[in-house]
């Protein structure tokens, strides 16, 4: 059996992310947005962090590292169930930016509140050099998975 150090970090963070995925499901708010997934919650939250600049489709492609194809099918849904609008910007005829619209403004006040209230819980008992320590690692890791793509 192994110890503590010896855990396979790949298998402790995948539970971590199932566990994480069980709090946001169980979460306060949740019935009263349960017509939102929670990827489409996430992409709510990050333009509502992001309002006072132009987000793109790219934007949230970078932002949750998914493919274009992807970003494209949710965004679509999300402008389908009133959640995102695409407006045109002055300066690019082309580009389209992605903004809230009033219902998801509304549940961005409750994605909000459920979001700290997970980091809160997540980081509790840790100092802010720890939390920044963590954070460092994870984008380590992150760093490590796209450099080994290409390569």
């Amino acid at each position: 059996m192994k110890n503590n150090s010896e855990k396979m970090i790949s298998a402790e963070l995948r539970s971590l992310s199932h566990r994480i995925h069980r709090f946001i499901e169980n979460s306060p708010n949740k019935k009263m947005i349960d017509s939102v997934t929670g990827t489409h919650g996430w992409i709510i939250a990050y333009l509502s962090c992001n309002r006072e600049k132009d987000v793109f489709q790219k934007d949230i492609e970078k932002a949750f590292d998914v493919t274009r194809s992807t970003a494209s099918k949710v965004i679509d849904l999300m402008e389908q169930k009133g959640l995102v609008a695409r407006q045109k910007v002055s300066h690019d005829a082309r580009l389209k930016k992605l903004v809230l619209t009033a219902k998801a403004e509304e549940l961005s006040v409750l994605f909000e509140k459920d979001q700290r209230l997970l980091e809160k819980t997540l980081t509790k008992g840790f100092t802010e050099e720890e939390k920044s320590t963590l954070n460092e690692y994870i984008k380590r890791m992150k760093n490590n998975l796209e450099n080994d793509k290409e390569e």
